[in-house]
């Protein structure tokens, strides 16, 4: 020991005067200076130990008077602290100076300054005078509860157990240092997933596959902890180069249920990649959207609308086409199996609609080609649809539903090589306002003029895409008759119940309508009561008439409530018209049983 220590005189001055010059200046040659003679330090700090270990607090301060500065300046460094063992050898040093039991008033002063506060905020550490601490630590009496060594314990990367064995020592208790602890800890493995660049110096600590599993694992029943958030997200980010995924699939499950049930916040970035990552994650979501939409509050599509935003589909779907075709296909195939269940269909119009906004948002420099979306689709097709009718001139719009229709037709009637007529169905009803927007055209044009038939063709695909083409041609003569009655009776000053049952009536001695053409029908008359000037009189009336059962109830109620909808995303300056959807929505609302329509 007496060899080992007999360099420390000269050496002390020496570390004295570099950590003087340290502390005082923050340039970089300093920093360079400071990362140059880390190794130097650490084994002088390790000689220090030895030598303070042999002594007692008396010896220490007749030989080293200026220890207590040493320490202090080394303790706030953040290079010194992040180097190697250098904050374990400090931890040793400074517990060298604390007595159990003091003996004297100088052991229970060292005990005192060696406890000195870490839990200054971080504009007081940055003013904070190390020199003038050591100076007045004769007057730090018992109240102190900051403390200096708790400092080093919760910015160092030490066993859980020795951190324990040293706090143990000074008599804390883990409350006072677990959570700077595990605060530091968290970003330590953050920083290890991620590349670290430090004041210019860029340096990449990858972890092995199996302690990123591992971590991953461990993180399960943690990650609903505010703490841990940044690893989890740091996790679900870490992109390796592994040919396969590292990360346990209990974490990624844990995660989304945890997302799911808002018992944790992350960035939009860090889901996207846990669904790109586990499609597992991404279809439980849609199936907890979708049972959101079936079992809740039934026509409301400004509450389907926050369902959506709120579950980040729309935005994650916009960022990746990956996302969107899966999404896509589970909206498909719920409709299928529900046989076009109204709630699905809304849920997909507003899931559409969020989409081309977050597009518009997201895709300001094209990252994905459209056809990346939808890839099987007819490309022009796609384009028309996606271009919203408040950007196309209103005098224009009979052009684009005549464009729709006729490529459309093509598809579907002349075996197009874009899929069936469900496929393009499908498509068509993503952007389902092209289809009342027709119904709208057509009853508002002249009474002398006739009906165009691509529009009626449109009218008729839209409400039974499975018909074949003799069905579907007698759908468009029961259209074009009732149509023909309605446009008569538009501008008529003077209406009944009864002129509007007789205009939709059906012809006697005929085969009775289909189920989807009378539907056809009824929305037919509702746009006329909506918009006909005589219709607003008689509208509770033919309403009465029309909801002979729940299900005709929840349709017009399902058909108000998106017309609406529809109105605002279009700026319809309709007052009238508006004011009375809005009327007859709350008021067959009030009407409708709590089972059948929820409030």
């Amino acid at each position: 020991m007496a060899e080992d220590s007999a360099g420390l005189p000269s050496n002390y001055q020496f570390w004295m005067q570099k950590l003087s010059v340290w502390t005082q200046a923050s340039t970089l040659e300093t920093q360079r200076d400071i990362c140059l003679h880390l190794p130097q330090f650490q084994e002088f700090l390790r000689r220090m130990y030895e030598t303070l270990k042999e002594m007692d607090s008396n010896a220490i301060i007749e030989r080293f008077p200026t220890i207590c500065q040493l320490l202090a300046k080394s303790c706030w460094s953040p290079f010194i602290l992040a180097y190697d063992e250098s904050p374990k050898i400090l931890i040793w040093c400074l517990c060298c100076l604390i007595k159990k039991d003091p003996q004297n008033s100088r052991e229970s002063k060292l005990n005192s300054w060696t406890r000195v506060g870490h839990s200054f905020s971080s504009k007081e550490q940055a003013s904070f005078n190390f020199m003038a601490a050591v100076t007045v630590c004769s007057d730090f009496g018992a109240k102190e509860n900051k403390r200096l060594l708790s400092h080093i314990v919760s910015t160092s990367r030490f066993d859980i157990k020795e951190v324990g064995l040293f706090n143990q020592v000074l008599g804390y208790a883990p409350t006072d240092y677990y959570p700077g602890l595990l605060k530091n800890m968290v970003l330590s493995l953050v920083s290890e997933l991620r590349e670290n660049h430090l004041n210019g110096f860029s340096s990449q600590r990858r972890m092995s596959p199996e302690r990123v599993r591992s971590l991953s694992r461990i993180c399960v029943p943690l990650l609903t902890l505010p703490d841990f958030e940044p690893l989890v997200e740091a996790l679900l980010t870490y992109h390796g180069h592994e040919p396969q995924e590292v990360l346990c699939p209990e974490f990624f499950d844990a995660v989304n249920e945890a997302f799911l049930l808002k018992k944790i916040s992350l960035p939009t970035s860090a889901i996207l990649c846990l669904w790109l990552r586990h499609l597992p994650s991404l279809e439980n979501t849609m199936l907890h959207l979708l049972e959101k939409l079936i079992s809740s509050e039934r026509n409301s599509l400004r509450r389907i609308k926050c369902f959506m935003k709120d579950s980040l589909l729309p935005e994650a779907a916009a960022c990746h086409p990956a996302i969107f075709r899966v999404v896509d296909e589970i909206f498909r195939s719920a409709l299928l199996e529900t046989d076009g269940a109204p709630e699905v269909l809304a849920g997909l119009q507003v899931f559409t609609r969020c989409f081309v906004e977050a597009l518009e948002k997201e895709n300001k420099q094209l990252k994905f080609a459209l056809k990346t979306y939808f890839p099987y689709a007819s490309p022009a097709l796609v384009m028309v649809l996606l271009q919203h009718p408040k950007d196309i001139p209103q005098g224009l719009w009979h052009q684009s539903l005549k464009h729709i229709s006729e490529m459309l037709k093509e598809i579907v009637e002349d075996h197009g090589s874009y899929g069936g007529p469900f496929e393009s169905w499908f498509l068509f009803v993503h952007f389902g306002g092209w289809a009342d927007i027709t119904a709208e055209q057509l009853l508002m044009s002249e009474a002398e003029a006739e009906p165009p038939e691509a529009l009626l063709w449109l009218l008729a695909f839209s409400c039974s895409p499975g018909a074949g083409h003799q069905q579907r041609a007698r759908t468009m003569v029961e259209v074009k008759t009732v149509l023909g009655c309605l446009t008569k009776l538009f501008r008529s000053p003077a209406l009944s119940a009864r002129d509007l049952q007789a205009a939709a009536g059906e012809n006697l001695g005929g085969d009775p309508r289909p189920p989807a053409c009378q539907q056809l029908v009824r929305r037919l008359l509702l746009h006329f009561l909506l918009w006909a000037p005589g219709g607003h009189t008689i509208a509770r009336e033919v309403i009465t008439l029309m909801a002979q059962t729940d299900a005709i109830m929840n349709e017009i109620i399902g058909f108000l409530d998106y017309t609406l909808y529809r109105w605002d995303h279009l700026c319809v300056e309709a007052h009238r018209s508006r004011k009375l959807a809005r009327e007859l929505l709350t008021e067959l609302r009030e009407q409708a049983l709590p089972g059948q329509v929820n409030q």
